[in-house]
């Protein structure tokens, strides 16, 4: 028999890759275009697995739900699992697995990507030569080319971010609680304390995991640090930044230009269309009105290869763990 696995909060893409993927065959699908959370974890009655998605609860009440309901194995489609209560889990029997790299080279590309648009006002030039207005008023950037970056986390992704910005002619300082001074050095990158990347860069990026330890690590006192004019990229979970502390820094004109494709309050605004709607968060409604920031909705991880690569570690894991067999290595969370 196929194991059966309910995938929630799916989207269209979600199910064209995950049925791509090469033993999509081999699982009997249930999609469902909810999230999950304790309301609706029985939904998942006969299933051996439930895949979930970044804004999917799994806390202890949901996953005791999904326990009671058969769920053996809880697999994320994604790297980040701040959603997850890992405890909870091991303590049920019930075992996580994520994908913990799909594809550094699109976060990272898309990182890029929003500092130029933000930088050289592109989305704005956009709209305005659609209602044939040609002026440049207002769309004066500046050369990245000899300019200084910061780079908080040199994993995968921060590392591809600070070779490309390297590429570009940039200076790039980094901080990592665990550093690559290979790394580094092979690249003329330059590991430094916190405090001096945020305080030295132009443009600062983060590229870390939400723990206790980096929530909100852009803060009133982090921000206070930063040159005035700089631009922060945040790619990576929203409750580093704290939005508060950022509005009152774009308010004062401290900051020069934000790009966000993360925002800390995201779920049930992000991968929705809300475009009938009134939007009931007033943050997140504040930041729309600045002409220096720029917003995606979490979409640096969609390419077509990273879809790929999620799908197929995901139903590797899935096959793996309904015969009896160890998930692909690196990919199973343990109780910390």
């Amino acid at each position: 028999m196929k194991p059966h696995v309910a995938v929630y909060d799916t989207k269209p893409y979600d199910r064209v890759s995950l049925l791509s993927a090469p033993q999509a065959d081999a699982i009997d699908w249930s999609f469902h275009s909810f999230r999950l959370e304790e309301a609706t974890a029985t939904s998942a009655t006969g299933a051996i697995a439930a895949c979930i998605f970044v804004n999917d609860q799994a806390d202890r009440e949901s996953i005791t739900q999904l326990a009671e309901c058969g769920v053996k194995h809880i697999a994320l489609r994604c790297a980040g699992y701040n959603n997850v209560d890992v405890e909870a889990a091991a303590e049920l029997g019930v075992q996580i697995t994520r994908v913990p790299s799909y594809s550094p080279h699109a976060v990272a590309e898309h990182t890029l990507a929003l500092l130029l648009t933000l930088n050289r006002r592109i989305h704005r030039a956009f709209n305005r030569v659609r209602e044939l207005n040609f002026s440049l008023n207002g769309l004066v950037g500046f050369d990245l080319h000899g300019k200084t970056a910061g780079v908080v986390g040199t994993g995968r992704t921060g590392a591809l971010v600070a070779q490309i910005l390297r590429g570009f002619g940039m200076h790039v300082l980094a901080y990592d609680p665990m550093p690559n001074p290979e790394w580094a050095a092979r690249h003329d990158i330059h590991y430094t304390e916190l405090k001096d990347v945020f305080g030295e860069a132009d443009v600062l990026s983060l590229h870390v995991p939400l723990l206790p330890e980096t929530k909100h690590i852009v803060n009133e006192e982090s921000l206070a640090w930063m040159k005035r004019g700089a631009i922060l990229l945040n790619v990576s979970r929203g409750a580093l930044v704290e939005t508060t502390a950022l509005i009152q820094a774009l308010k004062s004109g401290a900051l020069g230009g934000v790009a966000l494709d993360v925002y800390e309050e995201e779920e049930g605004i992000f991968f929705e269309d809300l475009s009938n709607e009134l939007l009931q968060d007033d943050e997140l409604a504040r930041l729309l009105t600045f002409p220096n920031v720029l917003i995606t909705s979490h979409q640096a991880f969609l390419t077509r290869e990273a879809l790929a690569e999620i799908a197929r570690v995901t139903t590797e894991n899935v096959v793996n763990l309904s015969q009896g067999q160890r998930p692909l290595p690196g990919t199973e969370l343990a109780p910390s």
